[in-house]
C-alpha cells in the first residue's frame, strides 16, 4: 500500500463521482525490510474520507446518499495491535518484506521431504515470506510488546482490512474485529476448503487462535461506522482483498475469466468457479470471493509477481534514471528496443511460478552501446515477461488458453507497456477506460450486500464499461526469441543469496552471498 484512496460511485451507472488519494510512506529499516505506520494508514483514511465528502458537498451531492462502504487492501500485510489502548504494537510488515527468510527456510527444512508445498493441500499456498503467518510468527518471536499483549489477552492480529474496519467501527470502544475469506486465505492459517481458521495450521505456526479476526463473507453487513471528522455515517462495511476486488470490478464472475493488475507487483487471477483448482505449475489457489453469507465461495488460480511498478520507482529513487514515473514511457519509446539488455527485478526473490527466495535482481546483456533508454525499455519488458511466465503456467493448469487478457492498475496508463504486453503474450490486451477497477469491485460487493441491495451482480444488470484493445504487432517468432532470452536471464538470477552465517574479521555475524555460474 503506497496510498489510500476513497472513491464514490453511482450504483446505477458505475460512474466515479468523486475521489481523493493520499500517499503513505514506506520505511526500510534494514535491507529487505518493508514497513508502514498503522497510525499513518488510519490518518490517511480519515483525510481521504473528509476530503471526498467535502468534494461531494461542492458537487451538491448529499453525503447521506452513500448507502454502503467497502474496504479493499493489500492482503498479506500484517499488523498486531492492543485492543485495550487501540495502539499498534509494531509497524505493519508489508507483503513483500523479506525478514522472515530464515523462518521460512527452517519451516521448509522440517517439512516432510523439505517440501515447500507441504501445507498447500489446506492453504493453496507454498511456505513463503509472502504470507501473513510467517510475519506474525516473526512478531511473536521478536517484539516483546506483542508477546506480552498475547500473554495478557490484549493482542489482536489482522491484515490491513481488519485494522481499518476495527478502527472505523469504534476501535477500543466496541470495534468489529473481522476479515473476509479473500484476505484470510492469504495468511496460511486458513483452510480454503472449510473456510475457517485451521487449528492444525495454527499449531504448526504456533499462533494462538484467540488473536485472529472473525472470518465473514465478502459481501455482508459487518458493522456501523462512527462519526468521522464531523461527518456522520450510518452505513455498512465489508471488504475484499485488492486482487479479488479487481476481479469483481472487471466483472470476471464466470469460470475461465481472468484479469491482470499492474501495481507495485503484478497479479494475474483466473476465476475457477466454486471448486479450488490445485496448480501443478507454481501458481496459488486462493479464495476469490464469497458474495454473501449463504453464497458459495468462488476460487481463483493466481500468479503473483513481486516487482512490477516497483521497478519504475527503483529506477527513479535509487538510480535517478527517471525524474517521475511517467518519464519511463518516453525514455523507453526513444530507444524502441532493449538492444539485447534483459532486466530481472528479483529484488524480493522470485514469486510465481518459481517461488525462489534466493534469487536477486540482475541486468544482463549490457554493452558499451547500452544507455538509460535501453534500461527503461528492459524494465517495461520485464513486467511483460513476468506476466507471460504466469500466463503460460495458468494456461497449462487450466488446459484452456486465454484468448485475451483484461488488465487494470496504475501502470496501465503506460501505452507502450500495454502494447509490449500484447506483443509478448501474442494475444490482445483489453484495458477498461475507467481506471479505478479495484475500487469499483469493492463498491459493487458492498452495494450488493443483503440489507443494502443498491447494486445487482446478476449478469443482466452488470454495468457496461467501455474498453480499449491492444493487439499484437510483432510476429510470434520474435516474441518467442525475446522470451527465451528472458528465461535465460532468470536462470542467471537464481541461487544468488544464501543465509549461511559466517563471521568477519571483527567477529560479527554476516550473510554469505554466493554466485553460481
Amino acid at each position: 500500500m503506497t496510498s489510500t484512496e476513497w472513491c464514490v460511485f453511482n450504483a446505477k451507472t458505475a460512474e466515479l463521482i468523486s475521489h481523493h488519494q493520499v500517499e503513505i510512506n514506506q520505511s526500510f529499516p534494514k535491507e529487505g525490510w518493508v514497513e508502514e505506520d498503522p497510525r499513518e494508514i488510519m490518518q490517511s483514511v480519515y483525510e481521504c474520507l473528509e476530503r471526498t465528502c467535502e468534494k461531494l458537498c461542492q458537487l451538491n451531492v448529499d453525503v447521506a446518499n452513500i448507502k454502503a462502504v467497502g474496504v479493499t487492501n493489500q492482503r498479506e500485510t500484517t499488523l498486531v495491535w492492543d485492543k485495550e489502548t487501540g495502539e499498534p504494537l509494531y509497524n505493519a510488515i508489508v507483503w513483500l518484506d523479506l525478514r522472515t527468510q530464515s523462518t521460512v527456510e527452517s519451516l521448509i527444512n522440517k517439512a516432510p521431504g523439505q517440501n515447500k508445498n507441504h501445507l498447500k493441500h489446506k492453504t493453496g499456498l507454498p511456505i513463503s515470506t509472502y504470507f501473513s503467518a510467517v510475519k506474525l510468527r516473526w512478531l511473536l518471536d521478536n517484539v516483546d510488546e506483542v508477546r506480552q499483549a498475547v500473554r495478557s489477552g490484549r493482542a489482536m492480529f489482522g491484515t490491513v482490512d481488519s485494522w481499518i474496519i476495527w478502527c472505523l467501527t469504534g476501535g477500543k470502544d466496541g470495534g468489529v474485529h473481522c476479515t473476509d475469506v479473500s484476505n484470510a486465505s492469504r495468511t496460511m492459517l486458513f483452510n480454503i476448503h472449510s473456510l475457517d481458521w485451521d487449528p492444525e495450521l495454527c499449531r504448526y505456526f504456533d499462533v494462538p487462535m484467540e488473536i485472529l479476526p472473525e472470518v465473514r463473507s465478502s459481501s455482508e453487513i459487518y458493522g456501523w461506522m462512527v462519526t468521522v471528522k464531523g461527518f456522520h455515517f450510518s452505513f455498512i462495511h465489508q471488504c475484499l482483498g485488492d486482487q479479488s476486488a479487481a476481479l469483481v470490478g472487471q466483472m470476471c464472475f464466470q469460470e475461465g475469466q481472468a484479469k491482470n493488475t499492474y501495481g507495485t507487483g503484478c497479479f494475474l487471477l483466473r476465476n475457477t468457479g466454486t471448486k479450488p483448482l490445485v496448480s501443478d505449475h507454481g501458481l496459488l489457489t486462493t479464495v476469490a470471493y464469497k458474495l454473501g453469507k449463504d453464497e458459495p465461495a468462488c476460487y481463483a488460480l493466481e500468479g503473483s509477481v513481486a516487482i512490477a511498478g516497483a521497478v519504475v520507482r527503483w529506477l527513479k529513487d535509487n538510480l535517478g534514471i527517471v525524474q517521475s514515473s511517467s518519464d519511463i514511457e518516453k525514455l523507453a519509446a526513444a530507444a524502441g528496443t532493449s538492444s539485447g539488455c534483459y532486466f530481472v527485478p528479483a529484488f524480493s526473490g522470485l514469486y510465481a511460478p518459481y517461488w525462489e527466495p534466493s534469487a536477486r535482481g540482475i541486468i544482463c546483456g549490457l554493452t558499451q552501446f547500452t544507455n538509460r533508454n535501453h534500461l527503461a525499455f528492459a524494465a517495461l519488458e520485464a513486467v511483460c515477461f513476468q506476466t507471460r511466465e504466469v500466463l503460460d503456467a495458468m494456461n497449462q493448469d487450466s488446459g484452456v488458453p486465454l484468448t485475451q487478457l483484461q488488465v487494470d492498475g496504475g501502470m496501465t496508463s503506460n501505452r507502450l507497456l500495454m502494447q509490449l504486453q500484447a506483443d509478448i503474450l501474442c494475444i490482445p490486451v483489453v484495458l477498461p477506460t475507467m481506471s479505478e477497477t479495484t475500487a469499483l469491485g469493492v463498491a459493487m460487493a458492498a452495494g450488493a450486500a443483503e440489507g443494502v441491495g443498491v447494486w445487482s451482480l446478476s449478469p443482466g444488470h452488470l454495468p457496461h464499461v467501455t474498453s480499449e484493445k491492444y493487439k499484437p504487432q510483432i510476429n510470434s517468432e520474435e516474441s518467442e526469441f525475446r522470451f527465451a532470452r528472458w528465461k535465460k536471464a532468470v536462470q542467471r538470477s537464481m541461487n544468488w543469496e544464501t543465509t549461511e552465517p559466517c563471521c568477519n574479521s571483527n567477529g560479527n555475524t554476516c550473510l554469505i552471498y554466493e554466485k553460481y555460474d
